[in-house]
Order: C-alpha cells, then structure tokens, then sequence
C-alpha cells in the first residue's frame, strides 16, 4: 500500500512543481531568439568553414557572457518591475538619456536590417520569392507574430519559443547527419587563434551573438511578472525560476550556434564546396556535402530566425521609445519606421551578405550603450536594494563589458580600415 500511494504521489509532485515553476518561463526564450539570429548564421558557419573547430571556445564563451547579461537585465526588471529604459530616463541625466534613446532606434533599425534580409533569402531559396518580396512579407509576418501581444505576453512567448524550436531542430538534424570529430571538438575548446583573420572573425562571432535590443528588452520581458510576486520569498522564488529561464533558453541558443559551426568544420573546411562566406553559398553546399534535405533544414531554420527575430527587433523598439521619452506610437508606424533601411536595401539590389555585415558593424556601436547603464544600475543599492549585485558580480560584468567593448572596437577599427 505504501508503494502504491509513494507511486501515486510522485507524479503529483512533479506536475506541482512544474506548475510552480512555469509561470516564469518565457522572457529568456524571447531574447535567446537574437542570439540565434541569422548574423549569427553567417559568423558561425564562415568560423567553422575558415578554422574548423579552433573558435568552439568563442562561442562557449560568448554563450556564459550571455547569460550573465541577461541574468542582469532580467534582474533589473523582475526587482524593480520597471525595464532598462525607465530607469536609465530616472537615474541619468536627461541629456544623456536622450543620447541613449537615439543611438537604441538606430541599433533597432539595424537589427531589423539583418532580420528582415535573413527571412527574404531563406524565401527566396525556399520559393524562388524576389528578395524585395520577401522582405515585404517578413515584415507582415513579423508584425503578425507582435500581434499576438493582444493575447496576452504568454501567446507571444510561446510562438517565438516554438521558432526557436524549429531552429534547434534544423540544425540538430544537419548535425547528426553530417557528424562530428569529438577530439578536434574538445581541441577547440581551449583558446587559441590563428593569426588576426581568425581575431576577427572571433571578434565578429562575439559581436553577433550579445545585442544590446534584447539588453532592453529581457528587462521589460520580466517586469510582466512582477504583478504575481506577494513578498520577499516570492520574489527570491522568481530570481531563481529567471536564471534558470535563462539557463536553458540561452543553452539552447548555445546548441544551435555551436551546431553551426560544427557542421560547417565537419563538412566545408578544407574543402572546395563552393562560396561558404554567404548564406547562399552555405545553402547550396549542404545541398553538394549531404543533400536537399539539409539543405531544406537551412533554409526553414533561416526562416524561422528571420520571422521571429524581426518581431522581437520591432518589440524591443517600442519598449526603447516608451522607456526612455515616455511615448508610444502605433505598431504599424513602428513596423514601417524600422523596416524601411531593410527595404531600401534589398530594392536596391545590395548584396544581402554585405548588408548583414554592415549591420552587425552598426550593433557593435550600440552594445557599450546597452551594457554601461546595466552594469551601473544593478551595483546600485537604492534601485536593486538587497538584490544588487555581489562585488564578484560586478566585477565578472565590468570585465565582460570592458572585453566586449574592447573587441567591437577592434572589429569597427578593422572594417572601417579595409
């Protein structure tokens, strides 16, 4: 009888628990899709392609600077049921905050550059689609995702965890087929270069992987459950449901990177496959190295990137203008303002791979202004009050910083410098 009822229990137990701990899932699936977006795609397969499993440990690296990011913003939000914005437009000078508010709609419209192209090519290989089509139907499709908003934060979150899914799925299929080396995968995790292309391209891999839009926006992700939290225990509940949001959603994002690069050391590198340095070119060597299904997985997982990062792009700008100047315009007004650059591009007939670059070039400028103020405002006592940060804290971030920022500036040297 005890053995029955100790059956019949554990069950309920895990369903409680479960229970307990979802509410607070969602945020870090939604800033987990910028991580995975289809800059990205370009930086990790051009690594893999160019040095085989050598820069493994970059994107490890670049996947723990992450979530101590996000960690932070989440923290930010979740303490003081207010975003980043809000509080750079308190605690800063206006000057100042004003500054911040135009550089983060220039990072929003860059960011929206490099989605909006990521999901006209993947139509385009898909169907054949024109790419100032494809562009146009991104942006409906994006606006649609944002949308869904009107449901409730929880129907957004789920979709764009769903995409995120596809993603993961994609790759993890072309890996499995493709195969790895687990010698040459554990060699790359121990740092090392080889020569100043693989510091840049490193450089680059890091420069795609931490945006300062979803710096922003993880913050006003978490302060949406700010409303269920009754006391300090509850709350101390949260941050820790938060940072485990986080550590799977940043860990999956993780995966597909990693995956990335894996299938382009195992399939292109030292090998004459074509120009693996586009997203094109990546396309139609799967197609040669494996075959049309791999090839097909590539083309959905774009897809899917640019749908759901182009909407989460578009969010993050409305959560920057309400924070910092205290309005809102209509999303519609929005959608337009942001995909506007992307459209021009792509009607021009601007190679999409050049525009890519071009746009993480632009993010590099907006990451210290993204990751400044966060740093600053989670050491303060009188905002985060008993949840600032612990000096160890401080210090892991404002050396993360200080390396990111040091790094974007080499790359900007380096392309402005031919």
């Amino acid at each position: 009888m005890a053995v029955e009822q100790a059956v019949a229990v554990a069950p309920l137990t895990i369903r409680t628990r479960i229970a307990r701990v979802a509410p607070w899932f969602g945020p870090a699936f939604v800033a987990a899709v910028a991580y995975v977006d289809p800059g990205n795609f370009a930086t990790n397969f051009t690594g893999g392609a160019a040095f085989g499993y050598q820069l493994v440990w970059v994107i490890l690296g670049a996947n723990l600077m992450a979530m101590l990011v996000q960690s932070l913003s989440a923290k930010l939000g979740l303490v003081t049921g207010r975003d980043l914005p809000e509080l750079c437009r308190a605690h800063l000078p206006r000057p100042v905050s004003r500054g911040l508010w135009v550089q983060a709609e220039l990072v929003a419209m860059a960011t929206d550059l490099a989605e909006v192209i990521g999901g006209a090519l993947a139509l385009a290989l898909l169907f054949g689609i024109p790419l100032p089509i494809g562009g146009a139907i991104t942006c409906a499709v994006s606006f649609a995702l944002l949308g869904l908003q009107q449901r409730g934060y929880r129907t957004f979150e789920s979709v764009i965890a769903g995409m995120l899914g596809v993603i993961l799925a994609g790759f993890l299929y072309t890996v499995l087929r493709s195969g790895a080396e687990p010698a040459a995968l554990a060699a790359g995790m121990v740092p090392s270069f080889s020569g100043a292309d693989s510091l840049l391209l490193a450089t680059g891999i890091l420069g795609a992987t931490v945006m300062p839009h979803v710096i922003y926006l993880h913050s006003a992700l978490a302060k949406t459950r700010t409303p269920g939290i009754s006391g300090p225990a509850e709350l101390r509940r949260a941050l820790g449901c938060q940072r485990l949001d986080i550590l799977v959603a940043l860990g999956l994002a993780g995966l597909v990177n990693l995956a990335m690069l894996v299938i382009a050391a195992r399939l292109f590198h030292g090998r004459a496959v074509g120009d693996t340095g586009t997203l094109e070119g990546i396309h139609a060597a799967l197609g040669v190295s494996l075959d049309s299904a791999a090839a097909l997985a590539f083309a959905l997982a774009l897809l899917a990137s640019g749908f759901a990062s182009s909407s989460v792009g578009t969010y993050a700008g409305q959560v920057v203008m309400q924070g910092f100047i205290r309005r809102r315009i209509p999303l519609t007004v929005r959608r337009a303002l942001t995909m506007a650059p992307a459209m021009v591009v792509l009607l021009l007939g601007v190679d999409p791979t050049t525009a890519l670059v071009l746009s993480q070039v632009v993010l590099s400028f907006g990451v210290p202004f993204a990751l400044v103020p966060l740093v600053m405002l989670t050491r303060r006592r009188d905002v985060l009050g008993e949840h600032v940060n612990r000096p160890i804290t401080t210090v892991a971030a404002s050396v993360v910083a200080a390396l990111i920022i040091a790094l974007n500036v080499f790359l900007l040297i380096r392309t402005f410098a031919g």
